[in-house]
């Protein structure tokens, strides 16, 4: 009888998803969920012949020199910019990611930024918090109309058609800019445009493109002037995709007039300037987190991996071993 494939996972997942791997796999499960530095990772990788890892996890060439026996990652993540693909195809490994199970989940994330973003939700609580709230005003905490406007969408796959989906019920125009035209544009209601038509055009811009180095700071200090004054921008996507020290400018300087954020370049760690412009709303990369999608994502990695262990074709495969 072959012994069974080890597989280490970098960080706590549900009891269940350990469940479903144990009859496959030599497990290390990280269930205690400690930070391991970097030279704890590549050692308890060493002899591994598969890695279930989390989007903090930077699986690069250091890292796969670093284990011999390495056949297969799985990430519990839709995105997949931490590993190094061609690295992976170079030494035959195979890579798996989440997409689908968290579309809902972070489209209504989404909408939570941009809502809370324009009628300045976080900003005014922040000030009632503090006692400021004495009388009550015509002009107080005046935010911006959502329904009836314009909203633009900087990318449209699977979770920016979800979003455009959600404008119905807001009567928006919808625009969009992405590489291609979305086969359902017209169920949508959606129009493409080119990036300075949509940066023009939108009261209210959301980022939904994958990170790349064709994506860096796809929205800098130019595109944001470009925008309207008026105009608030969500990014839902992936950090680094905005310039923030670029955003933090923009805003203190009023050239527009909000943003809602759930990524960030370099997180956890985050531009400390953002922490004291009152007109951001700033969450920590929860846009999948729902019990129910959060689970799907685990499982469906777990699903990857037991394909692998059982030599059959993955669910969701990046890059073909």
């Amino acid at each position: 009888m072959n012994a069974r494939p080890r597989l280490l996972v970098t960080r706590q997942v549900f009891p269940q998803v350990i469940e479903r791997l144990a009859p496959y796999f030599e497990l290390d499960a990280n269930q205690d969920d400690e930070d391991w530095p970097r030279a704890t990772l590549l050692a308890r990788a060493a002899d591994r012949d598969a890695l279930f890892v989390a989007a903090s996890d930077r699986v690069d060439r250091e890292l796969l020199a670093a284990c011999p026996r390495l056949r297969m990652v799985a990430t519990g993540s839709v995105g997949y910019n931490h590993i190094d693909l061609a690295a992976c195809r170079e030494r035959g490994i195979a890579v798996s990611n989440t997409p689908d199970v968290l579309t809902e989940a972070t489209a209504d994330m989404a909408w939570a930024l941009l809502l809370s973003t324009a009628r300045r939700v976080t900003e005014s609580e922040h000030w009632l918090r503090a006692g400021q709230w004495q009388r009550w005003a015509f002009d107080q905490f005046l935010g911006a109309d959502v329904h009836g406007t314009t909203l633009g969408i900087l990318g449209m796959g699977r979770i920016g058609s979800a979003v455009a989906r959600r404008a119905r019920g807001f009567d928006m125009k919808v625009i969009y800019h992405n590489r291609s035209r979305a086969a359902n544009e017209a169920e949508l209601g959606a129009r493409l445009v080119d990036r300075a038509t949509l940066l023009a055009e939108a009261d209210h811009l959301v980022l939904v493109l994958p990170y790349s180095e064709a994506t860096h700071h796809v929205i800098g200090a130019r595109e944001l002037a470009a925008m309207k004054s008026t105009a608030t921008l969500v990014n839902i996507a992936r950090g680094g995709i905005v310039d923030d020290a670029a955003l933090v400018e923009a805003l203190r300087a009023g050239r527009i007039a909000g943003a809602g954020l759930d990524v960030f370049e370099g997180e956890p760690a985050l531009d400390p300037r953002l922490l004291a412009v009152p007109n951001v709303v700033l969450t920590p990369h929860i846009g999948s987190a729902t019990r129910s999608s959060r689970m799907a994502m685990a499982m469906l990695a777990a699903d990857n991996l037991v394909a692998f262990a059982a030599g059959q074709p993955l669910p969701t495969p990046v890059a073909a071993g």
